[in-house]
């Protein structure tokens, strides 16, 4: 409803040629299926705005206070540019049900009470109720995370979104990831004799968990195929574009040329396996592509195995040509065919990494740009601890986002404020309402 009305493109239709939002669309931050079993919590919430576009500003009632809370909702409900989330115990109204989300649609001023769109409208349609009951009701903590509850103020990002990465938390160790990689790290660092950059990549990533290759994911152009075509319009052609350059960017930095020349050391130790086993080769990306269509389409954490058929690589009919995977998806008994466009780059960095062997052209996201731009997302202080001070100034000078062309330092600002979101959910529950 939010983003809707912030009018935030979601990037792809709904139906026909409208684009709107819809609950479907909702699963950068945790599988549409555990949702509706299980619940969100109020971190992941925020984590999911931000992931489709909007610029969020949480606050919970222990850090907040009535007046503040009063102060944003007459913000908010008098203007278009910004609009209020509430996160609430429902049993402080008598209703049915106990943590719940909604947005504010009005204020009455002389009653001092809002207007609540409940956003489950078969169970209540929207009503009116005492700003100060509201608060009572956000003032409650949620016992599986062990946090108050609050409210968000919501509004359209004026900087362009992620256009190529994103933090995941759709996976069940996602928790453990982000707890590794801000409080964990850096205690580890302080504890090693580190000499050089490839001897802090190694404690990095050698003592990562393994789902760290689930944590960060890039994003890929996804759409309904209707007549076969492969000819990209000039949206969809701008849009890959952007990725591109977001991807030749990454490539162009001198942590991209460590972080490479880490793996591959790696991987010249264990020729069987890749690093942190990731697979970069084509026909295992083409899978897992085809798979995260079924996935949007159904809401629904797909395995690799029977989720797709005929799955095709193609080029498509434009000057700069852009690889298409092509696959046969079956939802609810119906088969649909999909796209999904992949962005590469021509960035050569070494053809001991590329996902093709036999050429270094045409290279799509891989290990060595996602470990990259995952490591310039983390806080600087994350390598204070290193005891060699040439060393730590050498980190920050690799790690840090100031002097990145604007399209890549926006990138991961984004996947920063994600990380921040995310880490308030830290040591808790993995679900909620």
């Amino acid at each position: 409803m939010v983003l809707n009305a912030l009018a935030i493109d979601p990037g792809r239709t709904w139906k026909g040629p409208w684009r709107w939002f819809d609950d479907s669309m909702l699963d950068c931050c945790e599988p549409l299926e555990k949702i509706k079993s299980q619940g969100i919590t109020f971190g992941k919430v925020a984590c999911l705005a931000v992931c489709n576009g909007a610029q969020v500003e949480p606050f919970r009632t222990d850090q907040s206070s009535i007046e503040d809370f009063r102060e944003r909702v007459v913000s908010c409900t008098s203007s278009e540019d910004c609009h209020l989330i509430v996160s609430y115990n429902r049993a402080v109204f008598k209703q049915t049900g106990t943590g719940h989300f909604s947005p504010i649609g009005g204020y009455h001023a002389g009653k001092d009470m809002v207007l609540i769109l409940d956003v489950a409208r078969f169970k209540y349609p929207p009503h009116w109720v005492p700003l100060s009951l509201l608060w009572d009701a956000m003032n409650t903590i949620d016992k599986a995370t062990g946090h108050y509850r609050g409210f968000m103020v919501m509004s359209k990002l004026q900087k362009a979104t992620s256009v190529l990465y994103t933090m995941s938390c759709k996976h069940e160790n996602w928790n453990v990831v982000a707890k590794y990689l801000t409080e964990d790290l850096p205690l580890l660092l302080t504890s090693k004799n580190l000499k050089d950059v490839n001897d802090v990549l190694c404690v990095v990533f050698r003592s990562a968990p393994s789902s760290l290759r689930d944590f960060i994911k890039w994003i890929a152009e996804v759409r309904r195929q209707d007549d076969g075509s492969t000819v990209l319009s000039e949206e969809e052609k701008g849009r890959v574009a952007l990725k591109e350059e977001v991807l030749k960017q990454i490539r162009e930095t001198e942590l991209f040329k460590n972080v490479t020349g880490y793996l591959g050391f790696e991987r010249s130790l264990c020729k069987s396996e890749a690093p942190l086993g990731y697979t970069d080769s084509l026909a295992d990306i083409a899978a897992n592509v085809c798979c995260q269509v079924a996935g949007l389409l159904t809401g629904k954490i797909r395995s690799l195995n029977g989720c797709c058929k005929d799955i095709k690589l193609r080029k498509s009919v434009c000057k700069e040509p852009v690889t298409v995977v092509s696959g046969t998806v079956t939802t609810d008994g119906t088969e649909q065919m999909v796209d999904m466009l992949i962005p590469s780059s021509e960035t050569k960095p070494s053809c001991s990494f590329d996902f093709d062997q036999n050429s270094c052209s045409g290279i799509p996201p891989s290990i060595g740009d996602g470990l990259t731009v995952l490591l310039v997302a983390l806080p600087q202080d994350t390598w204070l601890g290193l005891k060699e001070e040439k060393l730590q100034a050498e980190m920050k000078g690799l790690t840090s986002a100031d002097c990145l062309p604007t399209l890549l330092q926006e990138e991961v600002l984004h996947l920063q404020r994600q990380l921040y979101f995310l880490k308030a959910d830290l040591n808790i529950s993995p679900s909620s309402s």
